[in-house]
């Protein structure tokens, strides 16, 4: 493993600063390498502060007792199989708040329609996010509505914030993440990029695929209860593969994923095959990730595998002791793959 390692420390030495842009290209929304730019070159020089510069997915609000987090939605098309903007709006935020250990408590939504959106449209969405904040067991309290000329949007885009309390126990955080630590996820990962991008480009395939989108918040609050938790969150955009580089980068250990122990299915490895996609960096949104002390895995699988939204978890890597701050891939047939996080985004509009 020596030269391996070797390997590896070479390929993880740091880049050359990226260049000022001068325009918003559709990559430096998708979560990826573009993302980290726009938010270095451009938001938090304006913007710094303690509770941001933490670039979690939920803020702690001063005082301890609450965290805050507010996400948009622009997906494409705003019907997919397993899901549609409504339930994802309501479930990326809710889900955003429980990764950072809150309990959600309540959500605002604003909506901006475009003119000619048809009535039935808007009530089949808004039914959608009635039905998953019952799912969640969280109240939209609040909320705002503009219209658009014709053709200005795509039909509606979605904005959702939500407020959750902070219950008590140690909060989640890349900090706390040492060597030793298991990475366990709660199933299959790809489903939804992959749904969203056949409907959008390919209508006319007929796939068993559909969407994972799902509130996370009742399993997550059941594995709080079962261990304690180092670190979560969502694979969402940029997808496994960016969540472990971003963990890795963050705590400066290495990060070990085991190809054959990450769980898919075969009709997403067959589609992602057919459209030349890497499954490892497609958005999830029924999906966490959850980092445990080696001693508590066991206890963290089973209660994930008794959860409905948990029944196909798997243990998919450890951290390890390198001090490199790398993630790398133990593949299917015995090497070792550095992995990255996507320099854009492989399915733009999927969430």
């Amino acid at each position: 493993m020596t030269n391996q390692a070797e390997n590896h420390r070479a390929v993880s030495q740091p880049r050359p600063t990226p260049a000022r842009f001068s325009h918003i290209a559709l990559a430096h929304g998708g979560g990826g390498q573009l993302t980290d730019v726009l938010l270095n070159q451009i938001v938090m020089p304006r913007l710094n502060n303690p509770a941001l510069s933490q670039l979690l997915d939920s803020g702690m609000i001063p005082g301890g007792r609450f965290a805050l987090t507010i996400d948009s939605y622009v997906v494409q098309p705003l019907f997919f199989p397993g899901g549609d903007i409504g339930r994802l709006a309501v479930s990326g935020t809710v889900n955003d708040l429980a990764v950072c250990g809150a309990r959600p408590q309540a959500l605002a939504l604003s909506m901006i329609m475009a003119e000619g959106l048809e009535r039935k449209v808007l009530e089949r969405v808004l039914d959608s996010v009635a039905t998953t904040a019952d799912e969640a067991g969280v109240r939209i309290i609040t909320g705002d509505t503009k219209v658009v000329g014709h053709g200005q949007a795509d039909g509606i885009y979605l904005t959702t914030a939500g407020i959750g309390e902070l219950t008590g126990l140690p909060v989640p955080h890349p900090d706390h993440v040492a060597p030793g630590d298991v990475l366990i996820i709660n199933g299959p990962i790809g489903d939804h990029g992959l749904t969203v991008m056949l409907a959008r480009e390919m209508p006319e395939v007929e796939s068993v695929l559909r969407s994972d989108v799902a509130p996370l918040n009742g399993l997550i609050e059941k594995l709080r209860c079962a261990a304690e938790i180092m670190f979560m969150r969502d694979p969402t955009r940029g997808g496994l593969a960016g969540l472990a580089a971003d963990l890795a980068a963050r705590t400066g250990w290495r990060i070990n994923l085991e190809e054959n122990q990450i769980p898919i299915r075969p009709e997403s490895k067959h589609a992602a095959d057919m459209l030349g996609l890497d499954p490892l960096e497609i958005a999830n949104e029924g999906k966490v990730v959850v980092v445990v002390r080696p001693a508590e895995a066991a206890a963290v699988l089973e209660a994930m595998k008794r959860h409905p939204s948990g029944r196909d978890a798997k243990i998919i890597g450890s951290v390890t002791a390198e001090k490199d701050g790398i993630c790398v891939l133990h593949t299917s047939i015995g090497g070792w793959r550095v992995l990255q996080k996507p320099y854009g985004e492989q399915l733009p509009r999927i969430c």
